[in-house]
């Protein structure tokens, strides 16, 4: 019987320690991440914390989905990334210490967009940059150096900077059936069967998999 990968496993091909599943690796309670997601870098993809999500001091989240794909440099601003803009100056003296850091209610109750949540299977080009409270759906593809501002819809392909919908992969029916078979939710035996349909096969091809598995 065929065998899934396991999703537990840090380093999934171990003649390539660039390559980090994120589930088995991230600590923070911040931070939230499907199985089988995962980083490539060739420096030290096990920072992926503190390298590559910026700015978390809290409390808000950042949630990532199953089967997602981030390149190289991908990185996720956070909500503390922030300064105040309605003065004349923008620098955060507080932080700085001394008697500065009296006046620290300056920079509480500062704008946010909230959790930054990636949904499934997205694919993150190089050196994609994420703003805080982006919401980006399952299937999106993010070409590479993309800065995104704003939220990208279920099997959209962004790029750019800011970031803009190039185009959709599925017509907005199709993207519907898919969303409804949710190949990502299924039972990873049912998920090694069908990995060709998945990867290669047709919207037709996948819901009827999922209609006979009860799925749909």
């Amino acid at each position: 019987m065929p065998v899934p990968a396991d999703p537990t496993v840090l380093h999934p091909m171990p003649e390539q320690p660039r390559v980090v599943l994120l589930k088995p690796l991230v600590k923070s309670p911040l931070i939230e991440v499907g199985e089988y997601s995962y980083y490539d870098d060739p420096d030290d993809a096990t920072a992926f914390e503190t390298r590559n999500v910026l700015y978390h001091y809290g409390p808000e989240r950042l949630v990532i989905g199953r089967f997602c794909a981030l390149g190289t440099g991908t990185r996720f601003l956070m909500n503390g990334a922030n300064h105040r803009m309605d003065g004349p100056s923008t620098f955060p003296f507080p932080t700085m210490g001394g008697s500065w850091a009296d006046h620290f209610d300056l920079l509480t109750g500062l704008p946010g967009r909230g959790d930054t949540v990636v949904g499934h299977d997205v694919w993150f080009g190089h050196g994609t940059t994420v703003m805080p409270g982006v919401r980006i759906g399952h299937g999106a593809i993010i070409g590479a150096g993309s800065v995104v501002t704003r939220d990208v819809p279920d099997y959209g392909v962004v790029g750019g900077n800011p970031a803009r919908l190039l185009r959709t992969r599925y017509s907005e029916e199709d993207v519907t059936r898919l969303l409804t078979a949710a190949w990502w939710d299924w039972p990873a035996a049912l998920i090694t069967e069908h990995v060709r349909t998945i990867m290669s096969g047709t919207v037709d091809a996948l819901a009827e998999i999922a209609r006979r598995a009860g799925r749909a």
